[in-house]
């Protein structure tokens, strides 16, 4: 859920003011900072987390129905509960590409040890965790809202984001990018995060079957394709806020990735967008929130859907929630099998790499509802008008 840069689309005008806002910003005046251990108790909150009428949180939305499915038997490899559950995953991701996942074999301690030591990280000073400051156009590290990038509609939250790898040559990949950026007291934390990024990638393989299965491709098919997955744990903090009903901690956005597994604590904010209305997905601590994104929504040729998702805040309490977003190896071309190409489901969308994407959202676009789609167009321009950009099938 929270994505690379989860947040809704400005207007047309403005996205194309965005640089020179930022940059009038950094010259003209000290630019915006968001200290949540300042911002948090503040009775009023800056104008650039105040987002527009039509986009402000309503009170009290309606609960998603989304299904719950039961992994055990599958994961033991019983093929009737297997046929189910890739039955009620086909049923979700057709309407709404969001549900829930239990007795999904990740240790409970392994869940709670890594809920517990954001705590660690998040409730450091500001100036400690901006030593792991996140740089503009780079998806790892720390991020305090989008100050540095964006002006208006800012998010009430803070990120810290780092790269997982299932290659066999990085199968530490967590631990040493922790280690040796953030120092020896954050030794236990750099293992928590490794042993959680192995149990979300192996959860995930899992998953890629159900989903092969329940489109009628071979069981290993999108397995196979995220083998040795190059994919993005993201911790998300969301301080209370004095001003809950002006804010969002997460702006209207889809996953610009392909599979996100979200575990989230007993607070409760996540929303959905079905059927024109807002839905909230409440906390459930021994299951994991799994919704389809963009990138796998390409891979099934447009037949499951990326929805639309964000996070309200609150004034009481801080909200935390584990992201993992699983991504295939930079290399993969991501293009339909060709069973789910045919007279009634033509091509939708172009072959591109997965890096293409991500810079595409890093570097040119606020992602939205609207991002493969803008996305595409992006693609076919580049291909008539120049060269392609590298990492471009």
């Amino acid at each position: 859920m929270e994505v690379p840069i989860s947040m809704s689309q400005p207007p047309e005008s403005e996205r194309k003011d965005d640089q020179n806002q930022n940059q009038n910003q950094n010259e003209n005046q000290n630019p915006l900072v968001f200290d949540a251990s300042v911002l948090s108790h503040e009775p009023n909150i800056p104008n650039q987390f105040v987002w527009p009428d039509h986009e402000k949180p309503s009170a009290n939305p309606p609960e998603l129905p989304v299904p719950i499915v039961d992994l055990g038997g599958f994961l033991s490899g019983d093929s009737v509960a297997a046929a189910e559950a890739s039955r009620l995953v086909g049923e979700a991701c057709r309407k709404h590409g969001f549900f829930l996942v239990v007795n999904h074999g990740v240790d409970a301690a392994l869940i709670s040890d890594a809920q517990r030591c954001m705590d660690s990280f998040f409730e450091l000073p500001l100036c400690e965790k901006q030593r792991f400051q996140r740089k503009i156009g780079e998806h790892c590290g720390y991020a305090s809202s989008f100050t540095g990038r964006f002006t208006s509609k800012l998010p009430w939250k803070e990120t810290l984001s780092f790269r997982y790898s299932a290659d066999k040559n990085s199968s530490n990949i967590v631990k040493h990018y922790i280690q040796s950026s953030m120092g020896e007291d954050f030794n236990h934390f750099g293992k928590v995060y490794q042993e959680y990024g192995n149990a979300m990638s192996n959860l995930a393989m899992g998953i890629m079957e159900l989903l092969g299965m329940s489109l009628g491709v071979s069981r290993a098919h999108f397995k196979e394709f995220f083998e040795e997955d190059d994919s993005i744990m993201r911790l998300n903090y969301y301080p209370p806020c004095q001003k809950p009903e002006l804010a969002l901690g997460t702006g209207p956005h889809s996953d610009p990735t392909s599979l996100t597994i979200l575990h989230q604590d007993a607070v409760g904010g996540l929303q959905v967008f079905v059927d024109d209305e807002w839905h909230s997905i409440s906390p459930n601590s021994t299951a994991f929130v799994v919704n389809i994104g963009d990138t796998f929504m390409a891979l099934s040729n447009g037949r499951y859907k990326s929805c639309l998702h964000r996070a309200v805040v609150n004034n009481k309490t801080p909200r935390k929630s584990l992201a993992f977003f699983l991504c295939p190896k930079k290399d993969k071309v991501v293009s339909p099998p060709t069973e789910l190409v045919d007279s009634k489901y033509p091509r939708i969308y172009p072959d591109f790499t997965w890096p293409t994407l991500l810079e595409f959202t890093q570097k040119h676009y606020r992602a939205d509802m609207n991002t493969l789609q803008a996305f595409s167009n992006w693609v076919h321009h580049h291909h008539h008008h120049k060269p392609p950009a590298p990492g471009l099938a």
